[in-house]
């Protein structure tokens, strides 16, 4: 990214916020959607399929190259087209509807992903201090925050649309303050000869994005299969196995705010991490009762939850097409890891598909130790 006026950081961690609060609001408002779009579970977790072919593409050809060429203002109208169409999922009263609002839905949210990475790279490399921890801790937050609010709405009779609708006033008024921002006024121009030499750092940075994407499936993983984990494998009830994946994302809120405040380098916290992330996973898969998965699930949140803020961050002191390559290997990773998990569990037991999440863990400790991160 080129250089201008650095972004304001109160609005870039507004902006992680924000994000986090919507996909929160949505996980609550989903069962509504269902009902109101008359889908069958199958169809519905096909529709929501369009989020990532939606996300994919904008964030690699779209939003990467937009905030190279033309820094947080391309952030800040991200942001604007993210709040106009927040809403549709709620409006959606069939499955045609509903694909396409998902589509459009994936394709802003990871244009603004990007951007607000990209523009917190911007402040690290500016300020010479750490703030991915922070940012992504703030997602964390977000989504707990939208999913206990949305829930709670519901419970008391308030609809999908009037939900989703005052979080796009969130992501509106989020977008106005990136607006404001003086950064925004400082339109960067991408030279040929610096997209050259940032193409072969991306390259560069391959080793990196792959390592991200292997932590990602472990992510993804967890996340998807730890409440199935604590109902099947150890016949929790509903009250129980619902605390699984509120567990993990808890710890991973915990372990980014302790990056935050740490002196250790980046590939000490990823390495380390991803070591914690093993005991965590082989703790899940051979405990005997609830208590023990859901400390397991803590420790593989806690452990790979740097991973994010740490490539991203990485890809982001190169340019916003780094972060924009970078982050689509991450989401391919949080793709291949609940599929990988359900085949796994269904060629070994569902035990021992946790015993795959921490042979990945382990190859992201080891790959880890041998990056070159630049700090």
């Amino acid at each position: 990214m080129g250089r201008g006026v650095t972004p304001r950081r109160g609005a870039t961690l507004l902006g992680f916020l924000a994000l986090g609060s919507f996909w929160g609001a949505w996980a609550a408002v989903l069962p509504s959607v269902q009902h109101a779009t008359g889908t069958s579970k199958g169809a519905l977790g096909f529709a929501l399929l369009f989020v990532s072919l939606g996300a994919l593409p904008a964030m690699l050809l779209v939003a990467g190259p937009a905030v190279d060429r033309y820094g947080p203002r391309a952030v800040a109208v991200a942001c604007a087209m993210f709040a106009v169409v927040a809403t549709l999922p709620g409006l959606a009263t069939s499955l045609p509807t509903l694909v396409l609002a998902l589509l459009a839905a994936g394709a802003a949210s990871g244009a603004l992903d990007v951007g607000i990475n990209a523009n917190a790279a911007q402040i690290e490399t500016a300020t010479g201090r750490r703030l991915m921890p922070l940012a992504h801790a703030l997602y964390s937050v977000g989504l707990l925050v939208g999913a206990v609010a949305a829930g709670l709405a519901r419970n008391q009779g308030v609809g999908r649309e009037p939900i989703l609708l005052g979080v796009a006033v969130l992501v509106g008024a989020t977008a106005a303050l990136l607006g404001t921002d003086p950064a925004s006024n400082s339109l960067l121009q991408a030279s040929g000869p610096r997209a050259e030499r940032r193409f072969r750092i991306e390259r560069a940075l391959l080793l990196i994005g792959l390592v991200g994407a292997a932590a990602f499936v472990v992510e993804g993983g967890i996340e998807s299969w730890s409440a199935l984990f604590l109902e099947r494998q150890l016949h929790a009830q509903p009250a129980v196995s619902g605390l699984g994946p509120g567990v993990f994302g808890a710890s991973m809120a915990l372990g980014r705010f302790y990056g935050q405040a740490t002196r250790f380098t980046d590939r000490t916290l990823l390495a380390g991490g991803a070591a914690v992330a093993v005991v965590g996973c082989l703790l899940a898969a051979s405990a005997p009762n609830a208590p023990l998965a859901l400390l397991g699930f803590g420790l593989g949140g806690a452990g790979i939850s740097l991973n994010a803020p740490i490539v991203f961050g990485a890809a982001g002191r190169v340019s916003a097409n780094a972060v924009a390559s970078v982050t689509t290997l991450g989401y391919i990773g949080l793709l291949i890891g609940p599929p990988l998990v359900g085949g796994a569990a269904q060629a070994i037991s569902l035990r021992g598909s946790f015993v795959v999440l921490a042979a990945v863990a382990a190859a992201v400790t080891a790959a880890a130790t041998r990056l070159r991160i630049r700090p």
